[in-house]
């Protein structure tokens, strides 16, 4: 994934667990594999009111959103994140395959705490990811 926005927490936790909310099954795959090597463990959603549901029991260290979903999209999981007590702090990561200038700002003061675009980087991603685990 491209580019990375730039509100993440430096201190990362081994073995952190990320939630990958991706409806297309490449992506999910190689997603889930790079972050397995980087030493991960992975939870994943195809859809966003899965992602919101799994958010919401386990309380993932990070959850990698993408953004257009089949039943609704990334912002709307992200507004239903955000309005629950237990998950309002959640670090939820915006992914997207139509990047425009100007997303990034937007994304980020949107709410969402880091900004990744696709293609998948595969050199960088795993990287990318464990800046924004925040230790627990």
């Amino acid at each position: 994934m491209g580019s990375a926005g730039t509100r993440q927490d430096e201190t990362a936790t081994p073995g952190a667990t990320v939630l990958i909310v991706e409806d297309n099954d490449t992506n999910l795959k190689l997603a889930r594999d790079l972050l397995r090597i980087g030493g991960f463990a992975t939870l994943e959603a195809t859809t966003a009111e899965q992602g919101v549901e799994l958010t919401q029991r386990d309380h993932p260290d990070v959850v990698v959103m993408d953004i257009q979903l089949p039943d609704f999209d990334g912002w709307e999981a992200l507004r239903r994140i955000r309005e629950d007590p237990l998950t309002q702090d959640q670090v939820v990561v915006a992914v997207t395959a139509y990047a425009v200038a100007g997303d990034e700002p937007r994304f980020l003061s949107g709410g969402f705490d880091g900004y990744l675009t696709k293609p998948i980087d595969v050199r960088t991603f795993s990287t990318s990811i464990r800046s924004f685990c925040r230790g627990r």
